[in-house]
C-alpha cells in the first residue's frame, strides 16, 4: 500500500481505510468499473494500479501479495489469467476517473474510476543519433617529480644544436666586409713620398756644414 497522504482518512482510523480500499479494489477487479466518491476514487487509483502491476508479473510471490489485500481468489485468479496479461503492452496508467457531478441528498462530488479497455500503442523508443565529432589530440601535459627531472637534461642538446645551427646560418647569412680602394691608395702614396725623402740628395749648406766639422 503507498504511503498514506496528507489531510482527513477514509474513515475512523488507518484499519478502516485500510478495508475500504481493499473492499473498492475488490469491487473495481470484480466488475471493471464502480462509482464512487471522488476523493474516494483518487485514494483507490495508486492502490489498484500497484495490485495490477502485481498480477503482471505472475509469479507466486505477487499472488500471495495480492492476497493480502484482495482476499476473493475468484477476483485474484481473473486479475492473473485476465487483467494482468491484458496490461501487458502498457507501462502504466490501468485506470480512469471520470466525474459524474454531485450526488443528490448530500451533494458530494461523484467520480466513476473504471480499469482502461484501450490497447496501447507499442512505440519504439528513438534514439538520437550523435553527430560525428573531429578527433581532439590531448594536449601533452608536463610531467610532475622524478620522472620530469631526469627527462629534462634530455632536451639539453638538442637545444644546444639548434643554437649551433642558428649561428651557423647568421655567418653564412653576413657578406664580407671588403676594404676600400680609396684607403689602401692613399697609404702606399705616404709610402713613397717617405722614400723619396730619404733617398733625395742633401743641399749645399748642410754639405758646407759638414765639411767645416770634419776639417776641425
Amino acid at each position: 500500500m503507498p504511503t498514506p497522504t496528507k489531510g482527513r482518512r477514509l474513515g475512523g482510523s488507518p484499519a478502516h481505510q485500510r478495508h475500504m480500499l481493499a473492499n473498492l479494489a475488490t469491487a473495481l477487479f470484480e466488475h471493471g468499473k464502480i462509482t464512487t466518491t471522488e476523493a474516494r476514487a483518487r485514494r483507490l487509483r495508486p492502490v489498484a494500479e500497484r495490485l495490477i502491476t502485481f498480477a503482471k508479473r505472475g509469479d507466486l510471490h505477487a499472488r500471495r501479495h495480492v492476497l493480502t489485500t484482495v482476499t476473493d481468489r475468484d477476483v485474484v485468479h481473473k486479475m492473473f489469467e485476465e487483467i494482468g496479461p491484458s496490461f501487458s503492452t502498457r507501462d502504466g496508467g490501468y485506470t480512469r476517473i471520470t466525474k459524474i457531478g454531485p450526488r443528490k441528498g448530500d451533494n458530494a462530488p461523484l467520480a466513476v474510476i473504471e480499469l482502461v479497455s484501450e490497447e496501447a500503442e507499442v512505440r519504439t523508443r528513438r534514439r538520437r543519433t550523435r553527430r560525428p565529432q573531429p578527433a581532439v589530440t590531448p594536449a601533452a601535459r608536463p610531467r610532475r617529480g622524478k620522472a620530469a627531472d631526469t627527462e629534462a637534461p634530455a632536451e639539453e642538446p638538442t637545444d644546444a644544436a639548434d643554437s649551433v645551427d642558428e649561428a651557423e646560418a647568421d655567418s653564412e647569412a653576413v657578406p664580407d666586409i671588403e676594404e676600400p680602394d680609396d684607403e689602401v691608395e692613399d697609404v702606399e702614396d705616404s709610402v713613397e713620398d717617405a722614400d723619396e725623402d730619404v733617398n733625395a740628395e742633401p743641399d749645399d749648406d748642410e754639405a758646407e756644414g759638414d765639411d767645416e766639422k770634419r776639417k776641425d
